[in-house]
Parts: C-alpha cells; structure tokens; sequence
C-alpha cells in the first residue's frame, strides 16, 4: 500500500478514485468529497472537516479519527467499512451504507444518521440526535446509549442489547425489533410496529406500545407507564404493576397489579385479552 502521512489536504476531491492506500495523521480540510469513489483505504488519526468525503467507496478502514461539524453528510452509498474510536460530530453521516462496523464511536450531533443501511453493527456506540436509524434493515447492537427522538422508524431486523435509550416514538413503523436489557424512556413507544419484542427491558413511556401487530414483552418492568396497549395485540409478562391499560385489541396481559384497567365494548372485545392480575384472571 502507498502512503500518505501528515498532510493537509483542500480542494474539491483531492484524492478522488484513489485505492490501496493507507493515511495517516492527516487533515482533510476545505473542498468537497475528497475520498469519493476510493477503494481498500485504511485511515487512522485524521481529521475530516469538509463535506462529502467518503462516497460510493468500498472497503474502508477509520480509526482513531475525528468528522468535525462541517464534515457533514459524511459517509454515503458506501460499503464494507470499519469505524473504530471515532468522533462524528457532523450529522446526517452514513446513508444507504452496506456492512458497516461503528465500535467506540461517540455522534454527539447523530441528527438523522444512519438512515436507509444494511448490515450494520454497533458496539458501544452514543449518539444524540432525532431521527436516528430511520428505514435500516438488518442491525446488530450492544452497548448503547441514545438521547433523540423519533428513532428507528420503519426499520427491520434489528436486534438490540444491553443499551440506554431516550426516545419519543421509537420503533414506529418498524417489523421485527427485539430488545434485551435495556432501559427506554419516551412518549408513543413503537406505534404502528409489527414484530415488537421487548425482554427484560424497563420502560417509561405515555401511550406506550399501541397499534402495535404482535407485540411481545418478558420479564419487563413498567414505570410510569400510562395508556399502555392501545388496540395492541399483546403477549405481555410484566413484572410488578402497570399503571393504567387501555383498550388491548387481543391476546394476554399479566402483571402483579394493573392500577387503572379500561376496557371499551364499543372499541375493542374484552373476549379477545386475557387479563391475569396477581394469578387471578379478571
């Protein structure tokens, strides 16, 4: 591989097509795209700070690397690429990425990332922003944390452990989501999903887990949780109470006290929900 080591580069594709190189230490600064259509790169300790530099690009390695605000629109139509101990400051990065690997990496501005990607996995990744993981398919997550809204909109196959999410409307419109021990906080959790399976997870949320075609909790805990279960069809094991239910359109709720329980015969079928409070169907 050719090298490329502490250099300051500017202009408008300033290493376009380039392949089979390794950068070091360097700064890409003023001029767009600068790496657009490169292939077999592997980059460590560098900064980006202009628009566009990693476009239609293949085979991609960055490590111990910095995106800076400006920068923005980072990482697009790209496949086969490592991200480890990074900075992404700049949003809107990493669209309609393929097999893409993000390990350590901080997106304290994440406004609409990783929109329309596949194969994806994360590893102790943070990121602040709205909008975040809107149509992915196919992602692998461990050790997360999140604080922005409306995330994971109409995405599928998502699989996510061990994570911290602050989240108004997360999961709307998605099919085949599976959370494991984590803790979710946020309005109109997971409206409109299919698939929705939730498993030893704590959750606060106002009008969680409505209009939701199979949703599936186990060993779950509701805090504060009001107006749950909204013409949901339901296979819920939750572990303490339930501060209020509201019109579930069918399957089983079990808990070990529900506060408040409304069930409208003009809206929904008591028939079709189970309600078992305490070992004791109501």
């Amino acid at each position: 591989m050719n090298k490329i080591e502490q250099q300051f580069l500017t202009g408008e594709r300033a290493l376009f097509a380039s392949e089979n190189l390794e950068i070091e230490h360097t700064i890409f600064d003023d001029g767009e795209s600068p790496l657009k259509e490169s292939h077999d790169i592997k980059i460590t300790n560098s900064m980006f700070k202009w628009k566009y530099p990693l476009w239609y690009s293949k085979n991609i390695s960055v490590k111990d690397s910095v995106w800076f605000e400006m920068a923005r629109a980072g990482v697009w139509y790209t496949e086969n690429m490592e991200v480890e101990d990074c900075i992404v400051e700049a949003p809107k990065n990493f669209r309609r990425c393929k097999n893409l690997s993000l390990k350590n990496v901080n997106f304290p501005n994440a406004s609409e990332t990783l929109w329309n990607c596949e194969y994806v996995k994360m590893e102790n990744v943070f990121a602040k922003g709205n909008y975040f993981a809107m149509g992915s398919d196919h992602m692998e997550i461990d050790g997360f944390e999140l604080v922005g809204d409306y995330s994971f909109d109409g995405c599928n196959n998502i699989t996510i452990r061990h994570a911290k999410m602050m989240s108004k409307d997360a999961f709307w419109n998605s099919d085949h989501i599976t959370v494991y021990d984590t803790f979710i906080s946020g309005e109109y959790l997971g409206w409109n999903a299919k698939n929705l399976t939730l498993i030893n997870c704590t959750i606060e949320s106002l009008q969680g887990m409505c209009y939701i075609d199979n949703l599936v909790m186990k060993n779950c805990r509701l805090i504060n949780t009001t107006l749950a279960f909204e013409y949901s069809t339901v296979d819920v094991r939750i572990v303490g109470k339930i501060d209020s239910v509201l019109n579930p359109k069918e399957g089983t709720i079990k808990a070990d006290y529900i506060e408040n329980l409304t069930i409208e015969k003009d809206r929904v079928d008591p028939a079709k929900t189970k309600i078992i409070v305490n070992g004791q169907i109501k």
